[in-house]
């Protein structure tokens, strides 16, 4: 028996960051610092809607028609310029089969959501990385790599994995000297936690512009990561053509109903932001004493350089492991030296930098 044949897929696929750790005693819980997960959880009022009976015989609205209001409501936006999806990774995914043909060109920053990069090599296109510097994006070196075949620019703003940002005036730059006809994306995954001035995110920036398409989620702060659901922000007809293309019940009821509810909860949101900031700001000050430097804060990670430390960025992270802590190693990223760490609970961050303490101690 023949097989059929199938497409050859040259590219690297995701790889996620690990969540369990080989030979460790099984008396030994893991903290997982590695994924960018929500540090508290979700909100109480998640909680109570989990707890309650969903009725699981039935569809879901293929709409999602009470989230896409109650979005419409929290972000002073248009209900009908919003699309839901099983993540945002779905959105990315729909837009680069919506805009992209084989010879298309797309432009990500070389540090980024590998994401962008997949998809957009599915769909046929060629991806073109353009330099960062130090780490952050630079708009000079998105325009330089723009050609007659460029369709995309994708950029997360705070930026994963390096936690470098561009400012509200960087992005208007980059936007009025991109071509009209390239759509810039801008994925807003982070920007709960921002706190600096300078800073905007996509949609308060953009809300009104056709050649821009903002994507969101709800797997950071609003902890919903398992229950796969994000959204999309852009022009009426974008939105319609990703309608006439999505499945027809992408987003699940259980995960609709938890995303209202914690659009709702700003009480923990501020509580969640307030928490990263405190701990980002306490664990880069206790690393920088052992000569692990990092990003400014902004996001709920911080992205680890170890070019001055006595260990390098590997054997850091077997001595994590070997005490049950799990980073993300930054090699899949082709960052050399680097590994990112999730700003976690209180409990899990004390006995981080406790455990930190011991490894040098020893070294």
């Amino acid at each position: 028996m023949k097989l059929a044949k199938f497409k050859k897929l040259k590219f690297q696929s995701y790889k996620p960051g690990k969540y369990e750790i080989p030979n460790l005693k099984e008396t030994r819980k893991i903290i997982k610092l590695s994924a960018n997960e929500s540090a508290l959880g979700a909100s109480s009022k998640v909680k109570a809607i989990l707890r309650n009976n969903v009725n699981t015989s039935k569809y879901p609205d293929y709409t999602s028609k009470l989230l896409r209001k109650q979005i419409s409501i929290k972000f002073k936006c248009d209900a009908n310029k919003v699309i839901c999806g099983s993540g945002s990774d779905e959105i990315i995914q729909m837009l680069c089969q919506l805009f992209l043909s084989k010879g298309d060109q797309v432009i990500v920053p070389e540090f980024s959501f590998l994401m962008y990069r997949i998809y957009a090599s599915i769909s046929g296109a060629r991806v073109i990385f353009s330099k960062e510097k130090n780490f952050k994006i630079s708009v000079d070196n998105i325009i330089n790599k723009v050609n007659k075949k460029t369709k995309i620019v994708f950029l997360a703003n705070p930026n994963n994995p390096t936690g470098t940002y561009l400012y509200r005036n960087e992005l208007i730059n980059l936007r009025k000297r991109l071509r009209k006809d390239i759509l810039l994306v801008i994925d807003d995954a982070y920007y709960e936690y921002m706190k600096d001035n300078k800073y905007s995110s996509g949609l308060k920036i953009f809300k009104n512009t056709k050649n821009v398409f903002i994507l969101r989620t709800f797997s950071k702060i609003y902890g919903l990561a398992a229950l796969r659901i994000g959204w999309g922000y852009g022009d009426k007809k974008i939105i319609q053509a990703l309608n006439f293309i999505k499945p027809p019940f992408n987003v699940n009821e259980i995960a609709q109903l938890c995303a209202i509810e914690a659009l709702k909860d700003n009480k923990f949101i501020n509580k969640s932001i307030k928490h990263n900031l405190y701990w980002s700001k306490k664990i880069k000050k206790n690393l920088e004493e052992f000569n692990i430097y990092s990003n400014k804060v902004s996001a709920n990670f911080l992205l680890l350089n170890f070019n001055r430390c006595k260990l390098s960025a590997i054997l850091f992270e077997k001595k994590l492991e070997s005490r049950g802590i799990i980073l993300r190693e930054m090699n899949t990223y082709g960052i050399d030296n680097h590994l990112r760490l999730t700003i976690g609970n209180s409990a899990e961050n004390k006995f981080f930098l406790k455990e930190v303490e011991k490894i040098f101690k020893n070294v």
